[in-house]
């Protein structure tokens, strides 16, 4: 089992009552609530972070692209990854990812992961992403109708360019390039890719057809994500497809802590600040045209495994700490039970890549920190069975070799 760490790189000092009296966290939030100076103070706290779990044995530092909102000020996770690829020497990096839609040219994309790749000793994940409608329609201007189209033919052109040994000529819909011809080249023969979806069969489809690593980047945990996951394995089962667990990813809240008396103390604010202080207007969510005809059936004969008043009372912070435990939102307490809970939701849902977001929120540098040093020491170590005969062609080799180099036989390769 592989663990790639990862924090919304959140804005850690929105006034108190900015939830409840901001309409929306995404595309419109009031920039006169952001102090450049303390932006700049969060990234470096991330940094930090990230560099501290390079020491401690995870897999990858995971990085996403969001723009116009106070969830997640990375608008160019490429910049933070070539902070990571120059002061780290284990972990992978994982862009999940680049919205490819939002480039023009998207060459552009395979120009700077190609630098990053050679920059970072061939460590990088190429994760691309549809992208939020936030992000899409309404930031960016593109129309939801086109997103779908505009992603398949960027990626297309970008892993071309990765590989094509000439000079060629690209003629798109939407891209138009006389010489294609990138420089540099990505270190790795086959850079791993990886595409975060939210229960769409057509990415299922994708992932499938090109065997790339699919990920379900839910904060809901658990019990809601149970119907999105195990309907990806029903599908990928009925085409036949690959079922190697490396190729799912999940992203697991997680607070570690001395007890489950400290857990409470530590964490319970942070937890509440990060669900609510995250409005977003429905307006901004659910343009005509995003989702096709195939998806919105497909979620409407989802089961429902969470009442619609538990949900409203997640995203308003009104749950109680441990009713977010229980819940899944968060695995919470000593390390004995985080692996406890961890191992079952790796092994009910077959997962084999998980996103531990190690920050949640407003949560204290120290706290955090000391978040890394509990998971990375108790509990990895311990879960390093969970799928260890599987392989994982979704992991750079080079940054599975060195992890296990560094941090035992059990860390990184499966065994032979």
């Amino acid at each position: 089992m592989k663990f790639h760490w990862f924090a919304q790189q959140y804005y850690t000092k929105l006034p108190a009552d900015f939830g409840e009296t901001v309409h929306s966290s995404w595309v419109t939030p009031p920039i006169s609530v952001a102090d450049p100076q303390q932006v700049g103070e969060d990234y470096h706290l991330y940094i930090r972070l990230m560099q501290q779990a390079d020491t401690l044995g995870w897999d990858s530092l995971l990085l996403n692209e969001h723009h116009q909102t106070t969830l997640a000020m990375t608008p160019s996770p490429n910049l933070i990854a070539s902070v990571l690829a120059a002061t780290t020497e284990n972990a992978a990096i994982a862009l999940c990812g680049n919205s490819l839609a939002l480039y023009n040219p998207p060459v552009r994309v395979a120009e700077e992961i190609a630098m990053l790749d050679c920059l970072s000793g061939g460590r990088i994940i190429a994760g691309i992403v549809f992208g939020t409608p936030m992000d899409t329609a309404f930031s960016y201007g593109v129309p939801p109708i086109e997103l779908r189209e505009r992603f398949h033919e960027a990626r297309e052109l970008i892993t071309r360019a990765w590989t094509a040994q000439e000079p060629f000529a690209f003629n798109g819909k939407y891209t138009q390039l006389r010489y294609v011809n990138t420089w540099p080249r990505p270190i790795q023969d086959e850079l791993p890719v990886w595409i975060p979806g939210s229960g769409s069969p057509e990415t299922w489809d994708v992932v499938n057809a090109l065997d790339y690593c699919y990920g379900y980047l839910s904060f809901s945990g658990k019990q809601s994500a149970a119907p999105i996951v195990g309907g990806f394995w029903d599908y990928t089962a009925s085409q036949s497809a690959n079922m190697n667990p490396n190729r799912m990813a999940f992203t697991q809240i997680i607070c570690c802590a001395d007890s489950e008396k400290e857990a409470e103390e530590q964490y319970a604010d942070a937890v509440k600040y990060f669900y609510r202080q995250n409005p977003t207007g429905l307006e901004f969510a659910t343009p005509p045209g995003y989702n096709t005809l195939p998806s919105i059936r497909a979620n409407l004969e989802r089961a429902r495994t969470q009442s619609a008043e538990e949900r409203t009372k997640a995203a308003r912070g009104e749950l109680s700490f441990w009713e977010y435990d229980e819940l899944g939102y968060i695995i919470a307490g000593t390390p004995e039970r985080v692996e406890q809970r961890v191992r079952e939701l790796a092994t009910e849902l077959r997962i084999g890549q998980l996103i531990t977001c190690m920050h949640v929120g407003d949560l204290p540098e120290q706290v955090a920190m000391r978040n890394n040093e509990l998971f990375g020491t108790q509990v990895i170590p311990k879960l390093r069975d969970v799928w260890a005969d599987e392989e994982d062609r979704w992991t750079p080799r080079v940054s599975q070799e060195r992890v296990a180099a560094k941090f035992g036989a059990n860390a990184g390769l499966p065994a032979a």
